[in-house]
């Protein structure tokens, strides 16, 4: 006769394989939220570098969530609903610019977007910060009936998130909220100042060994090289799919504000190796713009050539080249 194994206490629920196979039959798919990038009932972290536009995009994804109307270039399969969007970021007036034409003609949001401000005023003293919050977003979510959060961002909730010991419980309450509640949940976070050579990693998340572990899926913004306005967004952790947007498959997109809605609006998809300085194409910018300083200051060109090690002709043609400063002509002046 076959044991039948289970064992059941506070932490620890035993059952054999099967059975968990046969329960999570009975649960439903997950849906795209965004893309592959960030699916139900998963807790997501989106991080980028300071001004590339991550709250932005942010907006546009519960924007999506809260209509039932996907972005276009992306997917988004789950059925219209409310979010919850705790807003550490922007005070009133910087929203309303960024969501109107010149603080004139406001973009209407669906009403299934909520937006929450924190009063830190009115936090008991003694309580922990982030204690009280999760408290308040608890109670929240069970009378509103609210399955998607957006945490914008993880810093303001939790300055010492850089360090493992303060991320690494925050990140557990997080999951456990996720768990107890079905929750989706999409965190906000920031890179410290990176390079602007490398190829983006989970490496560059403030915080990223406690972050990464406790976090089901993780995509960054990358800025472009090619132009002011374009980014490119990269998928760095997935477990309910494969690696879709990886460096051979990184989203491009453009941040824009033509009328009143700052979005971000599909381009194509790439290779990220195309969208970042690379050292080689900064050291030839550099000695583009030494050689022009040279010139200013009277040098000739042979004198030009001797400090690069080229010939004259070769200085001549670099200056030349220099007045025409796209990195296509500065980078093939320099070849």
């Amino acid at each position: 006769m076959e044991e039948k194994i289970e064992q059941n206490s506070e932490c620890i629920v035993a059952k054999p394989m099967n059975e968990w196979m046969g329960i999570a039959k009975d649960e439903p798919i997950p849906k795209m939220l965004f893309s592959e990038l960030w699916y139900e009932g998963e807790v997501c972290i989106l991080f980028s570098s300071t001004g590339l536009g991550k709250s932005a995009l942010a907006m546009q994804i519960a924007d999506s969530i809260t209509r039932g109307v996907n972005i276009p270039g992306f997917k988004m399969e789950a059925e219209k609903q409310k979010v919850l969007y705790i807003d550490f970021e922007l005070s009133g007036k910087q929203l309303q610019k960024r969501y109107s034409n010149n603080f004139e003609n406001n973009y209407i949001f669906d009403d299934n977007f909520i937006r929450v401000k924190i009063d830190s005023s009115n936090i008991p003293d003694g309580v922990v910060y982030e204690n009280y919050l999760i408290s308040e977003i608890k109670e929240y979510i069970i009378k509103s009936e609210i399955k998607v959060i957006v945490i914008d961002n993880l810093t303001y909730l939790k300055g010492d998130v850089e360090k493992a010991k303060d991320a690494l419980p925050f990140m557990k309450k997080l999951n456990k909220l996720k768990e107890l509640y079905r929750l989706s949940i999409l965190v906000l976070a920031h890179t410290p100042k990176r390079s602007v050579y490398n190829a983006l990693t989970l490496a560059d998340l403030s915080g990223s060994s406690a972050l990464s572990q406790f976090c089901d899926s993780c995509f960054a913004i990358g800025k472009s090289v090619k132009e002011q306005k374009e980014r490119y967004i990269k998928q760095l952790k997935q477990r309910f799919t494969e690696n879709i947007f990886g460096e051979d498959n990184v989203i491009v997109c453009k941040l824009e504000q033509p009328d009143n809605y700052l979005h971000f609006s599909f381009i194509d998809n790439g290779k990220e190796c195309n969208y970042i300085q690379s050292k080689l194409d900064l050291d030839r910018k550099n000695s583009i713009e030494l050689a022009r300083n040279l010139k200013n200051e009277g040098k000739s060109y042979r004198d030009i050539g001797k400090h690069f090690n080229v010939s004259h002709t070769t200085a001549q043609n670099w200056l030349k080249a220099s007045n025409d400063t796209s990195p296509n002509n500065i980078n093939g002046s320099l070849n």
